[in-house]
């Protein structure tokens, strides 16, 4: 439930000061990742950036990558345990006066294939909690400021699981559905007001460091068997959520589905 900050982008403003807009990224791994590609491409965009964690190491990797591109970019870990901490993470970005005009939620669950009959109340809790409770928590924190300010955008990364449950899925599924489910309401009910929600199902493999290291390192070998155009390359994701960000709001688009096109649908 704590927040820790390290590398703030800059000292606390003192009070009457607007606030600069930032871009937060919750959900942040390792450089290569996602998280990781579409902090970077914010912070190309001109943006500061908060990017959120569990793990301060992972984070400051990322912290540094984004520095040596010449972007600003503050570390915080941040559990997402509940209403609470989730609330401190936005605090804690307020303090350093700045508002949030891109907040992007990738977190979820290890997706690993379990049957779903051992599936004990807890585990099925803790995946619904970091995958679905988590990200329902972080956009309405981020909506509250958004609808105040006028504008913003909520990115929210899905997966294949959000759009059917398959087979060793089933905990994973019906936490991601949850979260798709919601991302629609709340993109009915806060268009009107200025901001922006989407929901990006990422259907296919990532060539990120998650898949990579998968299985002691195997996957590295299923990357290259499906090569360059079979997975998901994370800075194009990455140029994908920033699009959506810059939109008009005339044409916004509310869901996007990305896969290599050698995926089957």
């Amino acid at each position: 439930m704590h927040t820790d900050m390290t590398t703030p982008t800059k000292p606390p403003t003192p009070p009457g000061t607007p606030p600069t807009s930032c871009a937060i990224v919750v959900g942040v791994g390792e450089v290569s990742g996602i998280g990781g590609a579409v902090a970077l491409r914010c912070a190309q965009g001109g943006l500061p950036v908060f990017i959120v964690g569990r793990t301060a190491s992972k984070l400051q990797h990322v912290v540094d990558a984004i520095a040596q591109a010449g972007g600003r970019a503050t570390a915080l870990v941040n559990d997402l345990a509940d209403a609470n901490a989730v609330e401190q993470l936005f605090a804690a970005v307020e303090a350093t006066g700045h508002a949030p005009e891109l907040v992007v939620f990738n977190a979820a669950s290890l997706n690993m294939p379990q049957r779903f009959l051992p599936v004990s109340t807890s585990q099925f809790e803790d995946k619904w909690r970091l995958t679905g409770l988590a990200g329902i928590l972080v956009a309405q924190a981020a909506a509250r400021r958004m609808v105040a300010q006028g504008h913003g955008s909520i990115l929210i990364t899905g997966a294949t699981a959000s759009m059917r449950g398959k087979p060793l899925f089933a905990a994973f599924a019906s936490a991601k559905a949850a979260l798709r489910s919601f991302a629609a309401s709340l993109a009915w009910e806060v268009a009107p007001l200025g901001v922006h929600v989407a929901h990006i199902v990422i259907d296919g493999m990532v060539a990120g460091h998650r898949a990579r290291s998968a299985l002691g390192g195997l996957g590295n070998l299923v990357v290259w068997h499906r090569g360059q155009e079979g997975c998901l390359q994370p800075a194009e994701v990455a140029e994908t959520y920033w699009q959506l960000h810059q939109q008009p709001a005339g044409a916004w688009t509310h869901e996007a589905d990305l896969r290599p096109f050698k995926e089957p649908f």
